[in-house]
């Protein structure tokens, strides 16, 4: 079956969010390293990632302190300079193939108007604030195979988390691309979800031509 249609998770996909966690850590009172260290551990042991919050200081509300961080004049924030150097150019590549590309992730409002403000090449800009639904549920992935106007396993998600892209996204019915890169790219280990990815990428560098040989082959 051919691709007709690529969707991309944000975080660690798309949009390096190494600067972003550092200032949590910065905001906590706690070094960078040791926040760092705690997430790993938080994500090997299959928790969510605001765990790692309640571990520096319990009873941390994500939505108060991001509130209370803008408030402040530090609120989160990401720019042109903290995407991916492969990010860009693979979106323009799949759309001069003529594919619908698109972004879908779990992003707050805010996130989604500074990816809209980017101008990527992208079709479809959907974040789980604005639909109402996140991941790993199955109704945000019925909502972007609705989105790619295709059937399911005419669309491909392209993700760095078997947990909350990978294995959601096949139990719809859409192909998979996994991307071995931040933290649940490397920690994270499934060899059942993992071996029905239609490809396996350390970089979005080649996958417009992977999806070219696929369609070609198909």
């Amino acid at each position: 079956m051919p691709i007709r249609t690529v969707f991309f998770d944000v975080g660690e996909t798309i949009v390096d969010e190494s600067r972003e966690y550092g200032t949590w850590a910065d905001w906590l009172g706690v070094p960078r390293h040791t926040f760092s260290a705690v997430f790993g551990a938080v994500i090997a042991r299959g928790l969510d990632y605001r765990e790692v919050f309640q571990v520096f200081r319990p009873g941390f509300d994500l939505g108060a302190e991001r509130e209370r961080r803008a408030a402040a004049g530090q609120p989160e924030s990401f720019g042109e300079e903290n995407l991916y150097a492969d990010a860009r150019p693979c979106l323009a590549a799949l759309r001069a193939e003529r594919l619908l590309v698109g972004l879908a992730g779990n992003q707050t409002a805010r996130a989604e108007g500074i990816l809209r403000a980017l101008d990527l090449p992208v079709d479809v800009i959907g974040m789980s604030d604005g639909w109402g639904v996140e991941k790993p549920s199955a109704e945000f992935f019925h909502r972007v195979v609705a989105e790619a106007g295709c059937l399911a396993g005419e669309a491909l998600y392209v993700g760095d988390r078997l947990d909350n892209d990978i294995r959601p996204a096949q139990a719809v019915g859409m192909a998979t691309a996994l991307l071995r890169r931040g933290p649940w790219g490397h920690i994270l280990d499934d060899p059942t979800v993992a071996d029905r990815c239609l490809f396996h990428l350390d970089s979005l560098t080649d996958l417009p031509d992977l999806v070219r040989k696929h369609n070609e082959a198909n």
